[in-house]
């Protein structure tokens, strides 16, 4: 196949990007630096609304990752701005041009998360459930609506809401090993609210089956047994062998991080993957701890 993937160079999409390659498809990669600019790779820039539009006829796929990182810095208002318009502007760019191609994609992988939900508590939220209403809910609601112009063009387009990622280079790993390693991890708040977790040999493996199965709309990119922050802090202080004794009050992850803390550390989102699973998608770590082994190189007891 030959697959388009913006966001190529971040997590997600290098692995993406490298088990395609090593299963002899062809990637061409939508980058913002023409610079950096291989010879396949397509330029664009979705805040000025361009992109070289004629390289990306006749292509078998696109799986679109790219946005402003969520969780890099304290949000202020320009922060939350450049978060929403990287994902909406982008989304929109990328669904016009491809509605507008002589030979557009079969399919479009249009990314989003599970902040669609908001903050729910113990509620079971498969793909059906309603939007949330704090800002990451209304980010990813018109995040997902700017891929309308490529639905309505007859594109097949899914939404993967993606979990939490867990990986060595992750952004819940890169935040806590350290501490956890010193011995001063610990549940946030209560510990009951719930995190929906997924490994990321699943999730490039779930991208991969999006490409591929007659799937369309979200699609849940989460584990099969999502854990509460408590359960999630007693799993990581067995794999890495230290003690969890020290809760973290919310306040205290507000003070450094702000409402980006407050919103990611204590949010209670209790995803399922219902679709993938009623599609027949297996899961390789279908356990927490299997995932955080994998992640932290931690061979079974």
């Amino acid at each position: 196949m030959r697959i388009a993937i913006t966001g190529a160079t971040g997590l997600i999409g290098q692995t993406l990007t490298d088990e395609l390659r090593a299963d002899g498809h062809q990637v061409v990669r939508v980058t913002r630096s023409r610079a950096h600019a291989g010879a396949d790779d397509v330029v664009w820039d979705p805040a000025a609304g361009t992109i070289d539009a004629a390289r990306l006829e006749g292509l078998d796929g696109v799986v679109h990752l790219a946005g402003e990182p969520i969780g890099a810095a304290r949000w202020s208002e320009d922060t939350k701005r450049r978060i929403r318009d990287s994902r909406v502007q982008g989304t929109d760019l990328l669904a016009r041009t491809l509605a507008g191609l002589d030979r557009p994609p079969a399919v479009l992988v249009s990314g989003s998360a599970v902040g669609y939900y908001g903050d729910r508590g113990d509620e079971i939220l498969t793909e059906d459930a309603a939007p949330g209403d704090d800002f990451l809910a209304r980010v990813c609601v018109a995040w997902e609506a700017a891929a309308d112009p490529a639905r309505a063009a007859g594109i097949r387009v899914v939404h993967p809401r993606t979990g939490v990622v867990i990986a060595a280079d992750g952004p819940l790993i890169d935040k806590i090993e350290l501490p956890f390693k010193l011995g001063i991890g610990g549940k946030v708040g209560s510990g009951r609210q719930y995190v929906p977790w997924i490994s990321l040999t699943d999730h490039v493996r779930a991208l991969r089956f999006l490409l591929e199965r007659e799937l369309a709309g979200p699609v849940n990119l989460t584990g099969p047994e999502p854990v509460t922050n408590a359960e999630l802090t007693r799993a990581l202080g067995e794999v890495m062998h230290r003690p969890t004794v020290l809760p973290i009050p919310t306040f205290a992850v507000t003070a450094l991080y702000g409402e980006m803390g407050r919103t990611l550390a204590s949010v209670s989102q209790r995803a399922r993957p219902a679709r993938l699973l009623e599609a027949g998608f297996t899961f390789v770590h279908g356990d927490l701890r299997s995932a955080l082994r994998a992640a932290l190189q931690r061979p079974a007891a």
